[in-house]
């Protein structure tokens, strides 16, 4: 999926599009900003930047401060595929990020969003 035209797109089109989700199904932008971090180890100071600085997908995860290790205990479907198969990292990191945002909007318990953690 290299090239993929997901990949630039930019980070903060793409949390526009999940806060209005999140916020859409009674969830907080605080709650959304949680998962980020706990993900990709962006603070809120961070990730407001890569907001305000409009970085595509592609850096805003080549960049991420610490990719979280127990995303591999990600599990599910998103747009038709397990995202435990998606052979190309960052479009799996993406779907990753896709489904915590969609157990978020959902109302699953923060703790089982955070795998625990």
């Amino acid at each position: 999926m290299a090239g993929h035209r997901i990949f630039s797109a930019t980070f903060a089109s793409i949390y526009a599009l999940y806060l209005r989700k999140v916020e859409r199904k009674g969830h907080t932008q605080a709650e959304l900003d949680q998962v980020i971090e706990w993900l990709t180890g962006y603070d809120a100071p961070a990730l407001a930047r890569v907001i305000a600085d409009e970085v595509d997908l592609e850096t805003f995860f080549a960049q991420a401060p610490r990719v979280n290790p127990d995303a591999a205990l990600i599990r599910g479907t998103i747009c038709g595929h397990r995202v435990e198969t998606i052979e190309d990292p960052l479009m799996q990191r993406i779907r990753y990020l896709d489904l915590l945002v969609d157990e978020v909007a959902r109302g699953k318990k923060m703790t089982s969003i955070l795998r625990g953690g």
